[in-house]
């Protein structure tokens, strides 16, 4: 009897866990495992705000695929996903396809532009290893280009954060912190440099407490960020941005953060998705289909409390892959299969420095605190994903 064929689509939180799980969970005479990923390695999505301003390097973010996963349990296919052909039960790759029984998709987001022209040819939008290194390159080549210049550029040290949720929090956070250090190592006087968040919802970091709120905004606001709250943005130009009811900002850096939707490839192969992402069943397969999962950017889960989607988290991510490896023993193996609801434990975010904002159950976090539980939640997934030996070569120093 042929054993059955499970293909994992995207070696992202989702996607690691899952497989990390199947291969404790399963017996090498049970399943065979397929993981298939664009890169050989795997990288921290939630620590890319840190490189793409320059206080990380790169190369902490990831790390290769095959320092986590056995290759003699897991097979694995460094390809690209081009579709999914359902009714075939056949995979499409740029180099070649793949037939599955089983599959979990875990493809990760794209950037959300909802519509506004010119993102994708001026802003700086992709959040990747690469994506955060060509943003850090460019902003020090901003810096460096400054005092070259007899007639400088207007706009050149101007830097605008689209987007005031999570992302780009997180990142004007880094870049605050870093601009003095800039300014210092490049001769300019920081009252040059010019940094913008602009929000078109009401308010920064949606869901957080305001009191949350209002310390990181405040905190921002000392290092000389300007906030635009209830400002959107009509269009991204090669000289700035138009925001508003048509101010333009002039700036030589658009960093593009104002939310993700799922990937472009569930609208290619088929599925009923809203903006990339599927409303799965509570035991994350997606409608109609018995053998396809799907967790992670791609999966729409409703919070039944206010009526609205999780946001997509690696928190969330991870818990999914958790229940999907179990679903998928079950399947085959003969067992119940569990049904999905997310245990939000906490969420933090940092602010750039020793300064972070948080809230673990009905407490709320401040600076130091919250830096320190921040790179807790950063460790502790390592420690998920790899042990101890993970988190001792590619954690976080907690103070």
């Amino acid at each position: 009897m042929n054993k059955p064929h499970i293909v994992i689509l995207g070696a992202g939180y989702g996607g690691m866990i899952t497989a990390t799980r199947l291969q404790k969970k399963m017996d090498d005479n049970e399943a065979k495992i397929t993981l298939v990923n664009k890169h050989d390695y795997h990288y921290q999505t939630t620590w890319l705000h840190e490189p793409a301003a320059g206080t990380m390097l790169p190369e902490k973010t990831r790390m290769p695929i095959s320092s986590v996963l056995d290759f003699r349990k897991i097979n694995f296919v460094q390809d690209e996903v081009v579709e999914i052909n359902t009714e075939k039960k056949k995979i499409e790759l740029k180099d070649g396809e793949l037939d599955y029984d089983y599959l979990v998709i875990g493809l990760g987001a794209e950037a959300e532009t909802f519509g506004v022209p010119g993102v994708h040819e001026h802003a700086y939008s992709k959040w990747t290893v690469n994506g955060a290194r060509q943003i850090k390159d460019h902003i020090e080549n901003c810096f460096a280009k400054y005092n070259n210049q007899k007639e400088k550029e207007e706009g050149l040290l101007t830097f605008v954060v689209a987007g005031a949720g999570f992302t780009g929090i997180e990142f004007i956070g880094e870049l605050s912190e870093r601009a003095p250090e800039l300014c210092k190592q490049y001769d300019i006087p920081r009252d040059q440099v010019k940094l913008y968040v602009v929000e078109a919802a009401p308010t920064a970091l949606p869901g957080f407490d305001p009191e949350l709120v209002e310390y990181a905004m405040n905190l921002l606001e000392s290092r000389g960020v300007e906030f635009k709250i209830n400002t959107p943005i009509k269009e991204v130009t090669a000289s700035g941005v138009v925001v508003g009811e048509g101010e333009e900002i002039k700036a030589a850096t658009v960093v593009w953060a104002t939310g993700v939707r799922g990937s472009s490839i569930i609208d290619r192969s088929g599925f009923e998705n809203m903006r990339g992402r599927v409303k799965v069943e509570p035991d994350l397969r997606a409608p109609g289909f018995d053998d396809v999962f799907i967790i992670g950017d791609c999966a729409l889960v409703i919070n039944e409390e206010i009526n609205r989607p999780y946001p997509p988290t690696a928190q969330i991510a991870m818990q999914m892959a958790e229940i999907c490896a179990g679903n998928l023993k079950s399947l085959i193996s003969g067992g119940d299969l569990k049904s999905f609801k997310p245990d939000i434990k906490g969420t933090v975010a940092s602010l750039g420095g020793k300064e972070a904002i948080g809230a673990v159950g009905s407490r709320k976090l401040y600076g130091g605190s919250a830096n320190f539980m921040k790179k807790m939640i950063d460790n502790r997934y390592l420690l998920m994903l790899g042990g101890v030996g993970l988190v001792l070569k590619k954690g976080k120093k907690p103070f």
